[in-house]
């Protein structure tokens, strides 16, 4: 079973630094916009599709890591103030009855979001580059995922907690 926790962990860590690594694209991207329109006045006709994709990627990429990493919204200053097995069993009830069913509720309907423009070939219609947008949403879904993977990783962890046994930091 850590066998697969760990490498359900390593595919999520990998995931998180591609999307920590977009927005180095996105910088480049956006300060090359910013030099062609202000420098050259010839604006781009791409970046602002860019802009908000690899954004909007690396938000969804990320969103696994941060939990794997703990460092997602909670109230702190009470919850660490309680033993593990009290955490354990607040997280535990957490991911099981409200964010797993939520999480995995929210992929399948970004599945259907993904297939339906790939499907017909979508277009984004924000520009003149007007790219197709199922790349784009093909990473919600992919993040989505991530993230229902990363709730079972951490929901095992709960259990093994509640069970006595000790549990490495995030790294």
């Amino acid at each position: 079973m850590w066998a697969i926790v760990r490498s359900i962990e390593r595919l999520v860590k990998l995931f998180g630094y591609i999307g920590a690594w977009m927005i180095s694209v996105l910088i480049v991207a956006m300060v090359y916009e910013v030099i062609s329109r202000y420098l050259f006045d010839a604006p781009t006709f791409w970046a602002y599709e860019i802009g908000y994709m690899l954004m909007g990627a690396s938000f969804m990429f990320g969103i696994a890591y941060a939990l794997q990493l703990r460092r997602h919204i909670r109230v702190d200053f009470v919850y660490d103030n309680l033993s593990v097995g009290s955490r354990s069993t607040i997280d535990l009830i957490g991911y099981v009855f409200f964010l797993l069913p939520i999480v995995v509720w929210t992929s399948w309907g970004l599945w259907i979001y993904f297939y339906d423009a790939y499907k017909i070939g979508e277009v984004s219609g924000e520009s003149a580059w007007n790219p197709v947008v199922w790349p784009f949403r093909l990473t919600f879904f992919i993040g989505f995922v991530l993230f229902a993977l990363q709730i079972v990783v951490e929901i095992v962890k709960c259990v093994a907690a509640l069970r006595g046994r000790p549990l490495p930091e995030p790294s």
